[in-house]
């Protein structure tokens, strides 16, 4: 495989050679060569300068697309060839949504690059939506979501029942409560994920359920993580809304409390996640690596 390829489709993505040279671990005078070679060789510029910014020509729009299909055939290339050996090898660039990126793939990551040696494994997070998008954009092989998205251009599998519960600090005056109604629900205020947010996307589902919309709730905040969300209940006196597998340890040492609430519950499942027309390789491997470990 010509490299240069590799490091035009990079440059591409990210439209910016520093954070190229970063994800490929290479000097940023290097990215400079490799691109300078390439426009050398068709005599054509692949990006527009404006000063220290770039933005990818027409010209390095139609070799992108070329460059997708050749990075693409090479990599089935190499998979077939260590089939033939009964090797798994090569590389798996996996992006999840944060539930997942923190909680659930950390010890799955661990035992599969265990078994797997010769697999190079990368992981990004971010919401389902940013998913979807990197997904799109051919800057991950495999997606993992948590929201309730089913779009067209996408293949999904199922992987993991989860449950979202509400939580208050065991500091505050929330805690006093062991179960509320829904119409209780609406007085107190409550910090929720941000747009775009898979979770965010679930409990919105189940609210319509119930007739209640968004703005009908006393929001006092959203915030981009489930970490972020319990330190600010940690700090205030409100209910979140969090998976019960990313609170169950602050719930066991004291510091959470779990609130119910009467006739609701939000239950969603997580979902492989990858573009149509896509299959096998080693993505497929490690769908079936992580459902045969569904249980840790």
């Amino acid at each position: 495989m010509d490299f240069r390829l590799k490091v035009f489709q990079s440059v591409a993505h990210h439209q910016s050679f520093t954070r190229a040279a970063k994800e490929l671990k290479i000097s940023q005078p290097a990215i400079s060569k490799h691109i300078q070679e390439l426009e050398s060789l068709y005599r054509i510029q692949l990006f527009e300068r404006y000063g220290t910014k770039i933005k990818i020509s027409a010209a390095g729009e139609l070799l992108l697309s070329h460059t997708e299909r050749i990075l693409d055939a090479f990599q089935w290339l190499e998979y077939d060839m260590n089939q033939l050996t009964n090797r798994i090898a090569g590389e798996l660039r996996i992006g999840a949504s944060s539930t997942l990126a923190q909680y659930i793939l950390p010890p799955l990551l661990a035992l599969f690059i265990k078994k797997f040696p010769d697999v190079k494994v990368s992981l990004i997070n971010g919401n389902s939506h940013q998913i979807e998008t990197a997904l799109l954009k051919k800057k991950i092989d495999l997606g993992m979501i948590e929201g309730i998205s089913q779009q067209t251009e996408f293949h999904y599998t199922p992987f993991l029942r989860d449950e979202i519960v509400a939580v208050c600090s065991t500091k505050g005056t929330i805690k006093e409560y062991d179960e509320i109604t829904l119409k209780q629900l609406k007085q107190l205020p409550i910090v929720l994920r941000e747009n775009g947010s898979g979770t965010l996307d679930v409990l919105e589902s189940e609210f319509k359920k119930h007739r209640i919309r968004l703005q009908d709730l006393n929001i006092a905040m959203k915030l981009g993580s489930t970490e972020s969300i319990k330190l600010f209940l940690e700090n205030s006196d409100c209910l979140g809304f969090i998976s019960v597998r990313a609170i169950a340890p602050e719930i066991a040492a004291g510091r959470f409390k779990i609130i119910d609430i009467s006739d609701f519950a939000i239950y969603r499942t997580f979902q492989f996640i990858q573009k149509q027309g896509t299959s096998g390789g080693i993505p497929e491997d490690f769908i079936r690596f992580a459902k045969r470990q569904i249980h840790i």
